[in-house]
């Protein structure tokens, strides 16, 4: 069968030219690297500048605002990790209970699949029994995304126009921003998991009661708490008939200004109403938190973009960035009192493109060199130009060969794997020494010298078949040297497992 195969690419050149072609576009729109290649379609290979070892794991976290960490982990921690034990195909459970907030780690048999254990929580949390946690706790489950997807991290700063900072901006003023506007933005970007804030302040209505006026008026704290609630409401009621048109009847009732809260009505004494303002004093303030993000010394309001699980973190930042170019023209601005227009700009100070293009730039560049090196090597022991020429041509195809095989078998591109390919150049080096030199041996026999068309294929065809079950034995043999990696398990298994898949699949070009 082998030498069938051989003789069939031999006696038809057009359809061996066009196979190759495809092969060479197709692995070019593959390739991770940057070639800049605007007519071939891009479909790259997934690239991180290392391989991601974590566990395959979810997180579910629970808020109770102002509970301290023994009541989170009796109430909380304790009884939600006890009832998450039944789920399909989970390895263990850890759990963290500190002030105000659960989180609780199922960690999922490596061969699980991601989105299907997602399901599975999703699927116990919504069939919690009645009474297993406190009524107006809800637990939710983390990000779709692993402990590698923040790859962006970035400011919100007040600039001016040359780019200088110029501040002007107040803490909660940013975070507004960051929450309302900047956040929204990069959320709806392609691959993108979340986008978290760090750092400002939230902005909230505060009502400090006053307890001298609550005890003369003789209100309560929980009728202050009910008015609030029943002061930010809209009601709908049905429909009145007038002049033979039907109107719609609504209550607007939301909180738009401190006005409003102030003017609601706790409860009344003789048909004197007592007001919230009349006990209490409402003012805007910040919400208690629980951290900060400092920045060189100072207050700093910023936020973390999170790929998505699966999703080709350097596309994923280029289109962050390309969505922060588009949004950044829309920013607010403000004049400060110097005269100088302050404009709220994204600065970022964590950027994994670099790291990435780095490793990536490392390899491609010992690729190159080691192509060459090989060239010199085999022109050498060759002492032929033109089969040196040959022999060299097939380990960059071999390489592109290799990303076509890499984004069909979910293969990331990072340091490691593309190191398997360094690792196997010199397979295929082998394999075209081997063959190259029995073809020449063959015709510089006298009685194939001079030998044209059909003779001389027929030449090449016993050179070729003559050593092609050796070649193809040796490189089996090389294959099932790399089969033990696969058996490696948890953190060393996906640290040289692609590192086995790209020798393999380089390997198997070579045969």
């Amino acid at each position: 069968m082998l030498n069938k195969i051989i003789k069939y690419f031999l006696e038809n050149r057009l359809i061996t030219l066009l196979l190759l072609g495809v092969l060479i576009v197709w692995g070019i729109s593959n390739a991770p690297f940057n070639w800049g290649t605007s007519i071939i379609p891009r479909d790259p290979v997934p690239v991180d500048a290392i391989p991601d070892i974590g566990e395959n794991q979810q997180i579910v976290y629970t808020e109770w605002a102002g509970r301290s960490p023994q009541d989170i982990e009796d109430q909380i921690s304790y009884p939600l990790t006890t009832a998450l034990l039944g789920i399909p195909g989970v390895k263990t459970i850890r759990s963290n209970s500190i002030f105000g907030l659960s989180s609780i780690y199922l960690i999922f048999e490596d061969d699980v699949e991601f989105y299907w254990s997602r399901t599975r929580v999703l699927e116990k949390l919504n069939s919690l029994p009645n009474g297993l946690l406190p009524s107006e706790i809800k637990p939710a489950l983390g990000p779709d995304a692993t402990a590698l997807g923040q790859v962006y991290w970035y400011t919100l700063e007040g600039r001016d126009k040359e780019g200088n900072p110029s501040g002007g901006w107040d803490p909660h003023e940013l975070r507004t921003i960051q929450d309302f506007q900047v956040g929204y933005a990069l959320t709806s970007v392609k691959g993108v998991s979340e986008v978290a804030t760090i750092g400002g302040f939230v902005k909230e209505y505060q009502v400090d009661i006053d307890p001298n006026a609550m005890k003369a008026a003789n209100v309560t704290v929980a009728q202050i708490m009910k008015a609030v609630k029943k002061s930010n409401l809209d009601i709908g009621a049905r429909t009145i008939e007038f002049n033979k048109v039907e109107y719609l009847i609504r209550g607007l009732g939301y909180i738009e200004s401190l006005s409003d809260l102030e003017e609601s009505v706790v409860s009344s004494t003789n048909n004197v109403p007592i007001r919230i303002k009349d006990v209490s004093k409402v003012s805007f303030g910040p919400a208690t938190r629980r951290g900060g993000l400092d920045k060189g010394g100072a207050e700093a309001v910023g936020g973390t973009v999170v790929a998505r699980y699966g999703a080709n973190p350097l596309e994923v930042i280029n289109r962050v960035k390309d969505k922060i170019k588009e949004i950044e023209g829309g920013l607010p601005s403000k004049t400060l009192a110097d005269g100088t227009v302050s404009r709220v700009t994204i600065v970022p100070f964590y950027d994994r493109t670099g790291l990435i293009k780095e490793t990536i730039g490392t390899l491609e560049e010992a690729l190159t060199l080691e192509m060459l090196i090989a060239l010199l090597v085999v022109i050498v022991l060759v002492m032929n130009l033109r089969a040196s020429i040959m022999i060299t041509s097939l380990l960059p195809l071999g390489v592109l060969i290799t990303f076509i095989m890499m984004r069909q078998f979910g293969v990331d591109a990072n340091i490691v794997a593309l190191s398997g390919i360094a690792i196997a150049i010199g397979v295929m080096v082998d394999v075209g020494v081997v063959f190259t030199e029995n073809i020449i041996q063959h015709m510089e026999l006298p009685h194939n010298i001079g030998k044209k068309g059909k003779e001389l294929l027929n030449v090449i065809y016993e050179g070729t078949s003559e050593v092609a079950s050796a070649v193809i034995t040796a490189l089996f043999t090389t294959i099932a040297s790399f089969l033990p990696i696969f058996a490696m398990q948890a953190a060393e298994g996906k640290l040289f497992t692609p590192l086995a898949w790209t020798c393999l699949l380089y390997t198997s070009d070579a045969a």
